[in-house]
């Protein structure tokens, strides 16, 4: 069944359960009114006719009736709360299919220090990131860290095999287990508590972090036992009047260590509570995690062993922190804790036992959030490939220099307009000039080449209907633009832009470069812009690069005949009942028509 068919079908579904769910919720609401107005009035009438104890007695049965009732009305507004979410997730799922960016997540503003988009070598260029970008598509990661690792796989230029067999593995797994992809996403929302917004959960590990103490309370913990030991001995000798009653003395000295060290326990109570709390924001995504058995998926599997382990477990440490919530509480209770710290250092033991949770989670968390994270991402891809069950998973060739597609298209672009071609570059073919009219395409098809690359290096399927590909390093020159704050000309933006492209194909790297080039040299004369670009197209021939130049100068289709491995392309229209028609079509040879002259006819300025 179609994806967009299949989603449409979950949509109406929960619809559906989200309407039964909301009427069996107002039948709730009504019954806890009911018992709450009728439990009142009987025990008052108990209370008036059979006395006080029948009265209280009518009235607890009441508050019982009420308190069932809130309980399972407290789960159909859970299963409310969850079905809005899972119906918001396949409602974005539906707006990735049809390209519906007002449907779609916002991006988060926060920019990673590691990247300054215009001097990345292909991040603006390829719309990479930013508000209809390949990021955003993809991103389906709830936290900040999980959307920003996905974002961080997208722009990087060195490009790893092993890690891109691994993606795709994991990706291939992940795809098929729609299920388990949906749940965690769920679960990742409600932890969030804001479906529609990402948010930051490495503050808990910072927090965590700043609240472990460096020096161990326990030489205080063993010093307290052995006075309280001590102490107790002595009474218990002194009542068998075995020894004198020295023990006061004893008793002073525990307690004025108690006092004296008072500080290292007074916060306890309180960082404990916001540990738990904490920690309960990750408590639904790290129990489901622990809950799957991950069958026939061993490279998830390894990826999701830290939640495996018997030992270190999720679910395991929070229990530990019960425990403890349950032990420290005793101090809610003024008489018996004054009692109970008679007898022994109840509070300094039990609070050098959550110091050592304390330093076990700090050490275990970032663990446990990092296969999170790495989860998120490799979910956003593992949607886009089952979003888009047509596109292909590359293969990374073993060849030094080669590109070589099928069907090549756009993934930003809405499947009923697109138009894929078929492209390669090799050895023999290592630089392309590709010349057309305006409007036919040729900056869009540099596009096209530079995301999918991406996509394939980050382990993505991508869209064609077969793709190999060498591992390059990518850098791009096409959305140059002027800069009034660094007093920069259009012409002299794009000198940097080129020169920043030659100086990287001059680093001792063992990746070749693939270059995209727009409009080469668009912001001078025409003389010498033929005379500029046939030098560095030249020069570019005799380094390890392979790449397209797109342009209008026709004169540059000449270097085909005098540069070996250069070739000329190109996109052609027609004019169709007074307009222009474009078919978006990627064909060999220099373009043989131009249409600024009739661009600027069919608008009505004067041609002369």
């Amino acid at each position: 069944m179609d994806r967009l068919l299949l989603l449409e079908s979950s949509i109406t579904r929960l619809q559906r359960r989200a309407e039964r769910l909301q009427l069996v919720s107002n039948k709730y609401w009504t019954a806890r009114r009911v018992i709450f107005i009728c439990g009142l009035l009987l025990a008052s009438l108990s209370c008036g006719y059979s006395g006080s104890v029948a009265g209280w007695v009518v009235g607890g049965l009441f508050v019982v009736v009420f308190c069932v009732i809130a309980i399972y009305h407290g789960r159909v507004l859970g299963g409310i709360s969850s079905n809005s979410v899972m119906l918001n997730i396949k409602l974005i799922q539906v707006a990735r299919i049809r390209l519906d960016w007002d449907q779609m997540p916002r991006p988060d503003q926060t920019l990673d220090e590691s990247y300054a988009g215009t001097d990345h070598p292909f991040e603006a260029d390829l719309d990479i990131t930013g508000l209809r970008s390949l990021h955003r598509l993809l991103d389906s990661a709830v936290t900040r860290e999980g959307s920003h690792r996905l974002k961080s796989w997208l722009l990087n230029g060195t490009p790893d095999p092993q890690l891109i067999a691994k993606r795709q593995s994991l990706v291939h797994e992940l795809k098929g287990r729609a299920l388990f992809r949906d749940k965690l996403q769920l679960y990742s929302a409600l932890t969030g508590r804001d479906s529609k917004v990402q948010w930051n959960s490495s503050v808990v590990v910072t927090w965590i972090a700043q609240h472990v103490n460096k020096d161990s309370l326990l030489p205080t913990v063993i010093l307290l036992g052995l006075l309280a030991a001590l102490n107790i001995t002595l009474v218990v000798l002194a009542v068998a009047q075995l020894i004198p009653h020295v023990w006061p003395v004893v008793f002073l000295i525990y307690l004025g260590v108690m006092i004296a060290r008072q500080s290292r326990i007074a916060t306890s109570w309180g960082e404990l509570q916001d540990l738990e709390e904490a920690l309960s924001r990750f408590k639904a995504v790290f129990q489901y995690l622990e809950s799957r058995t991950y069958q026939n998926c061993p490279a998830l599997a390894e990826l999701c062993a830290p939640f495996l382990d018997k030992e270190k477990r999720p679910s395991r440490e929070l229990k530990k922190l019960a425990r403890l919530a349950s032990a420290l509480g005793l101090r809610t209770n003024a008489l018996l804790w004054l009692a109970v710290h008679a007898l022994a250092p109840w509070d300094f033991y039990f609070t050098h036992r959550l110091e050592l949770i304390k330093k076990e989670i700090a050490h275990l968390l970032p663990t446990w959030l990092d296969a999170w994270y790495e989860l998120e991402a490799l979910n956003s891809l593992a949607n886009f490939s089952y979003l888009n069950p047509s596109y292909v998973f590359p293969e990374i060739a073993s060849e030094e220099m080669l590109f070589d597609s099928r069907a090549l298209g756009h993934p930003l672009l809405k499947r009923e307009t697109k138009i894929c071609n078929d492209f390669s570059l090799d050895q023999h073919q290592k630089i392309v000039i590709l010349t057309g009219s305006n409007m036919a395409g040729k900056s869009t098809f540099l596009r096209t080449v530079g995301v999918n690359l991406c996509l394939a290096y980050v382990g993505a399927p991508v869209n064609a209907g077969s793709l190999r590909v060498s591992l390059f390093r990518v850098f791009t020159c096409i959305k140059v633009s002027d800069s009034v704050q660094d007093g920069l000309s259009y012409f002299y933006a794009e000198v940097k832009r080129l020169k920043a492209l030659l100086s990287a194909t001059e680093t001792e790297d063992t990746l070749p470069l693939l270059f995209l080039i727009d409009e080469i040299f668009r912001g001078t004369n025409s003389r010498e812009r033929l005379i500029g670009s046939r030098a560095y197209i030249r020069e570019l021939s005799d380094r390890r690069t392979l790449g397209m130049v797109a342009t209008h100068d026709l004169d540059l289709v000449k270097l085909a005949d005098e540069i070996a491995g250069v070739a000329n392309y190109h996109f052609r229209e027609e004019v169709h009942e007074g307009r222009m028609v474009f078919d978006y079509r990627l064909r060999a040879g220099p373009c043989p028509t131009t249409n600024a002259l009739k661009i600027l006819q069919l608008e009505g300025l004067p041609v002369g």
